[in-house]
Order: C-alpha cells, then sequence, then structure tokens
C-alpha cells in the first residue's frame, strides 16, 4: 500500500510539474507576442519614416524561421508558384537553363530541354538574351530574366537573342508551356544484362517512371538493376515507398514518422505486390543523396535487399509539412523525424541554427547500434554508410573555375564550347562521344592565350601555414624549406591543364553532349569510366558476392 502512495505521489508531482512548465511556457510565448506587439504598433505610430509593414514584419517572420532549421520557409501569395514547383518539378516556361556571362555581363542561354519550347525554337547553348517583348534585358539579373521568361501556359512572348558565333540577331516568337524536369533522364540495359536508371528527382509520378523503366528491361532479358541516386536530393517519401514496393513484399514498414504532435504520425507500408524480389539490385549513392532518396537506399539497406554502393549519404531524416495561413500564404515546416525499418534515424546534424551557421555533424562516436533484417550491423545519425565503399573521381580545382563563371577569364570554356558546337553540325553517340587530344589542345591555347586565373588551393594552405608559422616564431627556423615548397607549389596553367586532361575533357564533353542529346546524353556519356557504375555492375553480376554482403 505504502509503495502505491508512494507511486500515486509521484505521479501527481509529475504530472503537476509538466503542468507548471506549460503554463511557463504559454506565459512566455504571450509575453513575447504582446512585446512584439507593442513594439510594432509604437514604431507605426511614431517612427520618423512610414513603415512597410510587408517589409518589417516579413522580415521578423524570415528572423524567426531562419532560427528554426533550414527546412521551414513562409510562402507568401505571391511565391506559392515556387512552393508548387518544389512538389511536382513543374513550372510554366520556355524550358532552358540560363547563367550570366560575366564577360559579356548579359544572361545566356545554357542548356535547352529535349521537347521544350526552347529547343523547339532553336535556341543554343551561349545565345545571348537581348529582350523579351520590348523590354531590355541587357544588365538584368538571373533571377530577373528567368521570371520574365516564365509565366502562364498558352501565353506568347518575342525573345529577341544574338548568336556569339555569327553576331546574327535573331527574333522568334515563344509559346510558354509546363515545364516537367525528367524524373528519370536515362535509363537503359547494358549488353552485359545490366539494367541502369538514373533517377534525379522524387517528384509526383516518379514511382511510376521507374516502374515502367524497369518492366521494359526486365522484359529484354535485364539479369540485375543499378539505380542512381548520387545527385537525387529528394521529395515525396510516398513516391519513395512505392519505389522500394518494387522489390519487397506487401505488407512491410518501410518509414515511421515521428513529431510532436500523434494526429501527424504515420507509419508507410508497402500496398502492392513487388515486382520482383530476387534480381540483384545495387544502389548508388553519394553525399548528396538526401532525404526521399535515404529512405529509398536506407530500407533497401535495413530490409537486405539491396547492396548500397559509393559513400556515405547527406543525413537529412527530416519530413515537413504544408499548412495554409492567412491571406492565401503557406507555411512548410518540419513536422516529423522519420525511422527507416531498422528503427534508425539517420540524421546526420543537429538541424537547429547555431550561431554564425550550423552545429557539426554528429560524431560516430555518439551513434547508435541497429541491425537490419538479417542481423547486419548498421547506425544512425550520418546518413546511410555503403555497404561498398568506392570513392567518386573528385573534380580537380582548376575544373572548378573553369566551369563556374565568377571572372572574365572564366568564361573562355564556355565560349570553346559554343564555337566547337557551331563547327560540329553532329558529333558521335552520347555513349562513345569524348573530346579528342586535338580539340584538346585548342583548348588548352585559348584557356592560355585568355589570361585565365584560379586560385590553387595547395598555394592558399601554404599561405596560411606561412602566416601561422610566423605568428608561432617559427618561420625563420623553416625558412629555406618553407621557399623550396614554395617554388615546387608556383601556378604553372600550363603543367595544370595537362596533369589534369582526363577529368577537363569529360567536363567539356558533358556540356557539349548536353547541347545534341540533352539530360539522356549527358548522363549516358557520364557512365563512361565511371569506376562507381562498373563496380556496381561486377556485383550485381556476381550472386556469390552479393548475397555474401546481404547475408553476411
Amino acid at each position: 500500500m505504502r509503495r502505491i502512495l508512494t507511486l500515486l505521489i509521484a505521479f501527481v508531482t509529475t504530472v503537476a510539474a509538466m503542468s507548471q512548465t506549460d503554463d511557463a511556457h504559454y506565459f512566455e510565448t504571450k509575453k513575447q507576442l504582446d512585446i512584439f506587439n507593442s513594439i510594432y504598433k509604437s514604431l507605426d505610430l511614431a517612427y520618423v519614416d512610414t513603415l512597410d509593414a510587408s517589409e518589417v514584419v516579413g522580415t521578423a517572420i524570415k528572423a524567426m524561421l531562419r532560427s528554426l532549421d533550414p527546412y521551414t520557409e513562409y510562402y507568401p501569395e505571391e511565391n506559392m508558384k515556387d512552393l508548387k514547383e518544389i512538389y511536382t518539378g513543374k513550372f510554366a516556361g520556355i524550358g532552358a537553363l540560363i547563367r550570366y556571362n560575366l564577360k559579356l555581363d548579359r544572361v545566356v542561354i545554357d542548356e535547352p530541354y529535349e521537347g521544350m519550347p526552347a529547343a523547339l525554337a532553336g535556341l543554343r547553348k551561349g545565345d545571348i538574351i537581348l529582350s523579351i517583348d520590348d523590354s531590355s534585358m541587357v544588365d538584368k539579373s538571373v533571377s530577373y530574366v528567368s521570371s520574365r521568361l516564365r509565366g502562364d501556359p498558352g501565353t506568347s512572348f518575342i525573345l529577341k537573342i544574338q548568336r556569339p558565333t555569327t553576331g546574327k540577331k535573331i527574333k522568334m516568337k515563344i509559346t510558354r508551356q509546363i515545364v516537367q524536369t525528367p524524373s528519370v533522364p536515362y535509363y537503359g540495359l547494358r549488353p552485359d544484362g545490366v539494367g541502369y536508371i538514373n533517377l534525379k528527382q522524387f517528384t509526383e509520378g516518379c514511382a511510376k517512371e521507374v516502374r515502367n523503366a524497369f518492366i521494359e528491361m526486365k522484359e529484354k532479358g535485364m539479369r540485375g538493376i543499378v539505380l542512381d541516386l548520387r545527385d537525387n536530393g529528394g521529395g515525396s517519401e510516398s513516391e519513395a515507398v512505392q519505389i522500394v514496393n518494387m522489390f519487397v513484399p506487401k505488407g512491410k514498414l518501410i518509414v515511421s514518422n515521428r513529431g510532436k504532435l500523434k494526429r501527424s504520425n504515420v507509419d508507410y507500408y508497402t500496398k502492392v505486390e513487388p515486382l520482383d524480389t530476387i534480381m540483384p539490385v545495387v544502389v548508388l549513392v553519394g553525399d548528396m543523396t538526401a532525404s526521399a532518396s535515404e529512405i529509398t537506399s536506407g530500407a533497401l539497406q535495413d530490409l537486405d535487399r539491396a547492396v548500397i554502393l559509393g559513400t556515405r549519404t547527406y543525413g537529412k531524416g527530416l519530413v515537413q509539412t504544408s499548412i495554409d495561413v492567412p491571406y492565401n500564404g503557406n507555411l512548410k515546416f518540419t513536422s516529423n523525424k522519420y525511422y527507416i525499418p531498422s528503427g534508425r534515424c539517420i540524421q546526420a546534424i543537429n538541424y537547429r541554427h547555431a550561431q554564425g551557421g550550423y552545429t557539426e555533424h554528429i560524431p560516430d562516436s555518439l551513434t547508435h547500434l541497429f541491425h537490419t533484417a538479417n542481423g547486419r550491423e548498421v547506425r544512425d545519425g550520418g546518413g546511410i554508410t555503403p555497404d561498398v565503399v568506392v570513392e567518386a573521381d573528385s573534380l580537380p580545382n582548376i575544373g572548378y573555375y573553369l566551369a563556374s563563371s565568377g571572372t572574365d577569364s572564366t568564361e573562355v570554356m564556355l565560349e570553346w564550347e559554343v564555337d566547337y558546337i557551331a563547327r560540329h553540325p553532329q558529333i558521335a553517340p552520347a555513349s562513345d562521344f569524348e573530346i579528342s587530344d586535338a580539340d584538346y589542345a585548342d583548348f588548352k591555347r585559348r584557356v592560355i592565350a585568355s589570361g585565365f586565373k584560379y586560385d590553387p588551393e595547395s598555394e592558399k594552405y601554404l599561405s596560411n601555414l606561412i602566416k601561422l608559422a610566423k605568428f608561432e616564431g617559427y618561420y625563420d627556423d623553416a625558412k629555406e624549406e618553407f621557399d623550396r615548397l614554395e617554388k615546387k607549389l608556383t601556378h604553372n596553367l600550363e603543367h595544370d591543364l595537362e596533369y589534369h586532361k582526363k577529368a577537363i575533357k569529360r567536363l567539356l564533353a558533358d556540356d557539349i553532349v548536353a547541347a545534341y542529346y540533352y539530360q539522356r546524353g549527358t548522363v549516358e556519356n557520364q557512365l563512361r569510366g565511371d569506376k562507381q557504375m562498373e563496380e556496381a555492375c561486377r556485383i550485381a553480376l556476381s550472386p556469390e558476392e552479393y548475397w555474401k554482403i546481404l547475408r553476411p
């Protein structure tokens, strides 16, 4: 009896403490809102200038959300199209990527999409946008030009461009239409019987695209499948569950959402019979694999249904919910964490904003151990760790500067590509195309003659090391060694262009292939010499090794 009485007292004490905590929270909330309301009313009444309510209060809203996490955002009525585009991947426009050419001080066409108004009108890479209807686009930003190219589907406008290779100015009438970037830009069956599907985003209907591609290749004799999620930042959670369901039996728990409100908690199970539960599946992942991509790869790993290959994923274990707010706006906010079949949440960072940015990634030592269906060890708190780690080829520093548009000289790569395209009405098929040594020699000459400059990382690190050595008093004793190292690390453009020839040729090939074969061609060309892809195919065709990984 005494023990029951003690437990009852403890329970009442706990409830009372919780009630006090809730009361304190509600009081503090009301207090801060009253203060904010009072401050704004005082400023609106007596401030020297008239306040713009949308700007002042809008700034306060943005600051409030910025203190929470990077995924919680407010969309006022005028920005609702942006939110719709996030969920559907659709917008109305001409269907082309544009970029700013700093050397020309103009916005130019970078890549038209296949079958879209820009491509059908004959727009090409490098075309300079001069005007839209009677409005000049000279000296305008990319965002400004983009907003004018977009509009309601079915509306038309007159676009005036200048073709850089001829100097000719061209006017054309373009009708906007719904543009949807392809979720599956490329899929195909290799001669060895391995199918490949490149999934770029989890937008509405993407599971159907993946399903159709799988069925088509299976009917042609596919022996194994590689699903590429390396650059997939995620999207729809339900689409991810449907894709997992292609390979996993009906009735399996795939992902659970858990948050503060019980009514927002939901469990996603597979609902239909799978297409195949035996065929080897290898999923390619990398540091840009996030969110729904991690649900897909993580669930397949936890259920021992696929070998995950590549490098550790991003680690986004959060779910966002959208609710309507007054005056036709919308609030997208983080409402849940998600947990994949083993019970783990793979959120890699403390997602709350910290001073100066985000907090560090969760250390491996603080993660927890979980197990897959077959008893394999997996961990939470740091994205999805692949079953087979294969590092991707990294982009050299000079390649990054050549491909960016940060200075006048970096536009030399775009100029050379535009000239190359003008000289070649046709090129080899996407799977075979490469830049010849003669063409690369011409590119090298153009880069050197342009005065191209970039920041070699080794020189910057050495400079910082010298500063530190001087500060700590070690520099004088090590001056000769520093001088010798500085001479070895001296910037040599011709040497760097030759040393990184292979990587730079791949960059050039990617851009040029896109001008002829669009996104599908770029993906197909990138698979040439892709060591992660080659290892994935090898494992998919090696049943003994494949099952040894999944059933140790």
